[in-house]
């Protein structure tokens, strides 16, 4: 009859026991997930929000030396080749898009980058020195002025931009801030099954000795 209960217990035991490991085991595997997660998460934020506030940063050093060229800001400049030296701003200004174009945009961000390329491809592609500069009448202040507000609009297109790194790399945090607290109430879960397994596995050996006492 001891050895009936004993074996039932025993079996019990081995239920919970087996249980206990099942739900262990599934809580590392989410945990793994969860830690992916995470690193997928921290990667975005750094190769599609920093990297990318660097693009805009490196495009708005570009566009701020067009513009000083545009408006013949330096007197002692030679200005014989500003054509020239407009294009290779606008050259790395286009490379540097090339890269953007790559990350992961959002909607937004694709309409504001495909209009601020459509402003450096086609608005200010200057095919001629006599359209800013005249030896006969000096600097063409009313085409200067077309191209400075096309700059401008150039401009908000950046600061658009540059706004939405800041709300995208929030809502990344926020995310992996749910993911880490996540991860700790697993952590406490697990401790809290492996304090369950210990205390039936101390029962069960527990209670056989107590069995094998009182069958001596």
């Amino acid at each position: 009859m001891q050895d009936s209960i004993l074996k039932r217990r025993k079996v019990r035991a081995l239920i919970i026991i087996g249980i206990l490991l099942l739900l262990l085991y599934s809580k590392n595997l989410l945990e793994r997930q969860s830690f992916r997660s995470i690193s997928n998460t921290f990667t975005e934020v750094y190769n599609d929000r920093l990297v990318v506030e660097g693009y805009i940063f490196q495009i708005s050093e570009n566009l701020f030396q067009i513009q000083k060229l545009v408006d013949h800001c330096n007197i002692d400049y030679d200005y014989s080749k500003v054509i020239n030296e407009i294009a290779s701003n606008e050259n790395s200004i286009l490379a540097i898009i090339s890269d953007f174009e790559a990350t992961n945009l959002t909607e937004q961000e694709a309409g504001y980058l495909t209009d601020f390329k459509k402003i450096i491809q086609t608005d200010l592609n200057i095919k001629s020195y006599d359209l800013l500069y005249s030896d006969s009448k000096g600097i063409n202040r009313a085409q200067v002025k077309i191209y400075d507000d096309k700059i401008s609009l150039a401009r908000k297109d950046l600061d658009n931009l540059s706004k939405i790194q800041m709300e995208e790399g929030e809502k990344l945090i926020s995310k992996a801030k749910v993911l880490i607290n996540r991860s700790q109430i697993w952590a406490q879960f697990e401790v809290a099954l492996l304090i369950i397994l210990v205390v039936v596995m101390f029962l069960l050996l527990f209670r056989k000795s107590e069995s094998n006492r009182g069958m001596i």
